[in-house]
């Protein structure tokens, strides 16, 4: 499976559960870690969760298992990754306090169209 076609799927789960300000960074030929890095912000820990959870459902729909995720229950920010896509999920607050937007300036901004 594709990059592209991992953030494809990544999109579409994130919009099914109301992400909201998703933004996504082509960071192919400037990062060795991820081709992209994808952001997105929940209005509670309950939706945060939500979203994550939507996010490996779509995941296994597509057949790919190779995935990883960092947080707690209790966490204001989940990373998932899924190797050549990083996601990050946080509560409002949690995105406003890290901005790990910052860290991607160089990546160019992925257009993403939701359904």
């Amino acid at each position: 499976m594709t990059s592209t076609e991992i953030l494809n799927f990544v999109v579409k789960a994130i919009s099914d559960r109301h992400g909201e300000d998703t933004e996504a960074y082509d960071m192919r030929g400037i990062s060795i870690l991820a081709d992209y890095y994808v952001v997105t912000s929940a209005g509670s820990n309950r939706q945060l969760h939500a979203i994550a959870n939507a996010i490996i459902e779509e995941a296994h729909q597509n057949e790919y298992s190779d995935y990883r995720i960092e947080g707690t229950r209790d966490s204001n920010w989940l990373l998932i990754d899924l190797k050549d896509v990083v996601v990050n999920i946080f509560t409002k607050d949690a995105r406003e306090f890290y901005n790990l937007e910052k860290l991607w300036m160089d990546g160019k901004s992925v257009e993403l169209k939701e359904d």
